[in-house]
């Protein structure tokens, strides 16, 4: 069974390239960079659910749809800094996981491909939303404005959904040959119990912004019909409620994690952050049952408490990465040594050829080999098949690789290599012909 996997699962060789930093920085900086980039990406999604919500009880209260229009004022602002704190864990992934992280972005393709639109899109229509309040606060006109709310929020649903699928693939290398698209990739993994976390994560963190940021005077005084006590229980209460649901969602998420990477270490990280976002929990009901002079004190420490259980729940999440990636990393690790050592064999054996700019057929032929074996089948068919298909005809290899479509149910679709050139493309054709298995 163990061989069957391995032979499906690509092993493609790495670049020769030094990373730029020490590789045990990098993953400490991708976990740190991740949950600050995320911490916005929470604000944004869980301030656009309590936007919609309270602006839909605008219509027959209006206090409740000023208190949308200053959580808008902050959607639109988190949104930003969501995409900015989004370069530092995005750089650092491309370093660390470039072989599984691209992987997964291929496999999914159109919906990969659409997030930048998705996104334009949804800042657009939140910017829209949030200068348009006073123009459309009549008649028709409010019903309009509320959509354009749902049509934002929508669209920030959908986008981390998207990044999650892709994380959640980049896992399971072995899982790759049944991807035909980024719906079938849903199938892999746990995507749907992780969203759910991500979703009640969102709101909890929103509820819990909000009973500090509601607090100021100065933010109170722009909505009439709340007193300030008011707006901080009503929050505290928002953020108890998603975390209390969090103990629901947390067990189903973590049991329905494949077992290649659950690991002893992975539950001395997530057993004690659960314990302590228990202690959490009790913290938020005591704030909104006890009294009103309760309320002004004990913020900070909350939201300390906060951060701990958030990072503990980050570093349990990188532990399962780690080593539910760690057997493939290996075998490409072993494989682009192994092709170090070929080629130094190969130079030391034709020194006239390593003095030449010119790549052997060899060496064009492994922008290939991640996806093409000589006689079983990776991401794409065996040499020995593609042989039988294009006996004599080398051109047609060429012409499939300058500009590939869709031929088969059950393959993905192989990315167009015009960019190489007719020359090399014919080269790489002629070495498939000749060394193919018979």
């Amino acid at each position: 069974m163990i061989l069957s996997i391995l032979a499906h699962t690509p092993i493609p060789r790495d670049l020769p390239l030094p990373l730029p930093l020490p590789e045990g920085l990098l993953k400490a900086l991708l976990v740190v960079f991740f949950l600050v980039h995320i911490l916005f990406v929470n604000l944004t999604v869980g301030g656009s659910i309590l936007v919609a919500i309270f602006e839909g009880l605008g219509f027959r209260k209006r206090r409740y749809d000023l208190l949308a229009l200053e959580i808008a004022k902050t959607v639109t602002v988190n949104k930003s800094l969501a995409v900015v704190m989004g370069i530092g864990p995005l750089l650092c992934i491309n370093l660390v996981y470039t072989v599984e992280w691209y992987g997964a972005n291929a496999l999914t393709g159109h919906a990969w491909l659409l997030i930048i639109p998705l996104i334009t899109l949804a800042f657009l229509l939140a910017y829209l939303h949030k200068y348009t309040w006073h123009r459309w606060e009549s008649g028709g006109w409010k019903i309009g404005h509320w959509a354009i709310v749902l049509a934002s929020t929508l669209l920030f649903l959908c986008i981390p959904f998207v990044f999650l699928a892709n994380i959640n693939l980049m896992l399971f290398p072995s899982e790759w040959e049944k991807v035909k698209g980024f719906f079938s990739s849903l199938r892999i993994g746990n995507v749907f119990p992780r969203y759910l976390h991500f979703l009640l994560a969102s709101v909890a963190l929103s509820g819990l912004a909000g009973a500090g940021w509601f607090w100021k005077a100065t933010v109170v005084e722009k909505i009439p019909g709340f007193r300030r006590d008011e707006l901080r229980r009503m929050f505290y209460r928002v953020a108890m409620w998603a975390t209390g649901l969090q103990f629901i969602a947390g067990p189903i998420l973590l049991f329905t994690l494949p077992g290649v990477g659950v690991t002893p270490l992975l539950y001395k990280i997530i057993l004690p952050s659960a314990a302590l976002g228990l202690c959490l929990w009790y913290a938020l009901w005591k704030k909104v049952k006890g009294s009103d002079g309760n309320l002004s004190t004990g913020f900070f420490p909350i939201v300390c408490f906060f951060s701990v259980v958030v990072l503990g729940m980050g570093s349990g999440r990188h532990a399962y990465r780690e080593a539910a990636l760690a057997s493939h990393q290996s075998q490409v690790r072993e494989r682009s040594e192994d092709y170090q050592k070929q080629l130094e064999a190969w130079n030391t054996a034709h020194p006239e050829d390593a003095e030449s700019d010119a790549e052997t057929p060899e060496q064009l032929f492994a922008t290939c080999a991640a996806c093409h074996a000589p006689d079983q089948r990776l991401v794409g068919p065996s040499l020995k098949e593609i042989a039988v298909i294009y006996a004599g005809n080398p051109d047609g290899i060429v012409t499939w690789a300058t500009a590939p479509g869709k031929k088969r149910p059950d393959y993905p679709p192989m990315p167009a290599f015009a960019h190489l050139g007719e020359e090399k493309l014919r080269t790489i054709a002629d070495y498939i012909l000749a060394t193919a298995p018979k």
